[in-house]
């Protein structure tokens, strides 16, 4: 059976050195990007490579909470002039931008590889990923921004139309930095609304690069401002902000909750939120398992387990589970783990020390609540680790699906999966379900009629049949239900999030007729 690039024995890479690491890509200073001006701040943190602890990427400005309101006065300030160019100006500059990724898609890919530690194939996907987003919302500029609907009277013109909002606050993760801001930022500033963007602490290099992108894109002072921080002070003052009108946030559940709950104090902010899941592959007894155990394998340990689409549940029929797991333990003893920016590896660093400690309580927990352990991951120590944030997966079993378990339940955003035997189809969906999370889910059957079950009963907001759970495309909506999110997605799906629809009729008649039989005589 063909492997996956880098599904090779795990193996001590060489001595980390300087060939990975050209003298210009370290140490580059980022700046807040306020009405456009590059502004340092107070106080600053390092950007650290999860590779090796010991090269700093860049030194990063915490925006103050003055800061923060003074980037969001710019974008309420560049509001008006801005909405009043028309959708076609607005893409045309968005197609600036598409053309410049593509002019710096290899540089972009390696600093993506560089501060957030997943392969560079992956690297350049998410950079590709934000490529084909520029691309979609310039083409959407050109289309239907609304339409005529009929009347109830012959003599009048209805409409629906869509209005920008007005400030939108954008807050991102660190692990796709280029591409997830651009599902939200894009589909924003297309519509005519103003941006404030504050990206993730862990990949604030990447962000000032996209900054300095949007800059020579030609976008005007206010339009788009990026603030840099930490999410309890810089986060925090932009989500509570009142002339921020919509905040658009992809993250964890707690923050996600935070920020809905203070939204809900200010009755004009709208809140999109993209969470966490507990997702998972369900192999059905009739699972091609060439095809089950790739989509396993790439569902669990594409960027570490740091996806929130990341499968870390196999729910698989006992008819096939033995099977199955030979072959999906198989694999996994043969990942290759490593720097990515080589070009054999599959499975980069986690990101930051916390990870790795969060990954061993989910370890520890899983132990504590009765799994049977088949693969158990160690953090990776070695002379060529040592410096980096590097473990190994973590794979268990249980033989009957065990509810009320922390392990089983609580999103782990790492290399940690439970194989879960079930009997049948209705066992697999209920316990897909028995989670607070929902969003993505893949089922691996020949049979389309057991597909379309899952397909009704599972809740989800994306769905696979014979893939990975992951596997994003621009067009297409993002988002999830119950705690992963609350069902207004990112990428395809954000223009309805950034605007209003508002009804709009002309009267062509020289009196007026009212629909409902209502009449202007006295």
């Amino acid at each position: 059976m063909p492997c996956e690039p880098g599904v090779g024995r795990i193996r001590a890479q060489q001595t980390m050195s300087s060939v990975l690491i050209h003298p210009t890509e370290a140490g580059v200073t980022a700046q807040n990007y306020i009405n456009g001006e590059w502004l340092a701040s107070d106080s600053t943190f390092q950007s650290l490579n999860p590779a090796n602890r010991n090269h700093v990427v860049g030194t990063v400005p915490v925006a103050s909470r003055s800061q923060v309101r003074d980037a969001v006065l710019a974008a309420k300030a560049a509001f008006p002039a801005w909405k009043n160019k028309s959708w076609v100006q607005r893409g045309e500059i968005v197609d600036n931008l598409s053309q410049l990724i593509k002019r710096d898609l290899e540089e972009l890919s390696r600093m993506v590889t560089i501060e957030c530690g997943k392969p560079i194939n992956e690297g350049r996907a998410d950079v590709v990923e934000a490529l084909h987003m520029a691309q979609y919302v310039a083409g959407l500029s050109r289309l239907p921004i609304g339409h005529a609907i009929s009347s109830e009277i012959p003599a009048k013109d209805a409409y629906i139309l869509r209005k920008p909002k007005g400030v939108v606050g954008v807050i991102t993760p660190w692990n796709f930095p280029f591409a997830i801001p651009l599902w939200g930022i894009l589909p924003a500033v297309l519509a005519g609304n103003t941006v404030v963007f504050k990206p993730s602490e862990e990949t604030p290099i990447v962000a000032h690069k996209l900054a300095k992108l949007f800059e020579e894109a030609g976008f005007p002072r206010g339009v788009i401002n990026t603030v840099h921080g930490f999410g309890e002070d810089t986060g925090d003052a932009l989500v509570k902000d009142p002339d921020v009108n919509v905040m658009l946030f992809t993250g964890s559940l707690a923050v996600g909750k935070m920020i809905q709950q203070s939204a809900a104090s200010e009755v004009h902010k709208f809140v999109v939120t993209e969470m966490g899941g507990k997702n998972a592959t369900i192999v059905l007894e009739d699972a091609n398992l060439d095809i089950a155990v790739n989509a396993a394998v790439l569902g669990a340990f594409k960027t570490s387990g740091q996806r929130c689409v990341t499968s870390g549940r196999m729910i698989v029929d006992k008819k096939v589970e033995a099977q199955f797991t030979e072959r999906f333990l198989e694999k996994v003893k043969r990942i290759v783990i490593g720097d990515g920016l080589r070009d054999d590896v599959f499975m980069g660093p986690l990101i930051s020390q916390e990870g790795v400690k969060k990954w061993q309580h989910h370890n520890a927990k899983a132990k504590e609540e009765g799994g049977e352990i088949l693969f158990d991951g160690q953090v990776l120590t070695g002379p060529d680790h040592a410096n980096g944030n590097f473990v190994e997966p973590f794979v268990y079993r249980f033989a009957s699906y065990k509810p009320d378990t922390f392990c089983l339940k609580e999103e782990a955003f790492s290399p940690h999966v439970a194989i879960i035997g079930v009997d049948g189809i209705e066992e697999a969906v209920r316990v897909y379900n028995d989670t607070k999370y929902g969003l993505a889910m893949a089922v691996i059957t020949e049979d389309y009629r057991k597909f379309r079950y899952v397909r009704d009963n599972a809740d989800y907001g994306l769905g696979y049949v014979n893939l990975p759970s992951i596997g994003a495309e621009v067009h297409l909506p993002f988002g999830g239900v119950k705690g992963s999110g609350n069902g207004h997605p990112a990428a395809e799906g954000a223009i309805e999030a950034v605007t209003h629809k508002v009804a709009f009729t002309v009267n062509h008649a020289h009196e007026i007729v009212m629909a409902q039989g209502l009449s202007t005589t006295l």
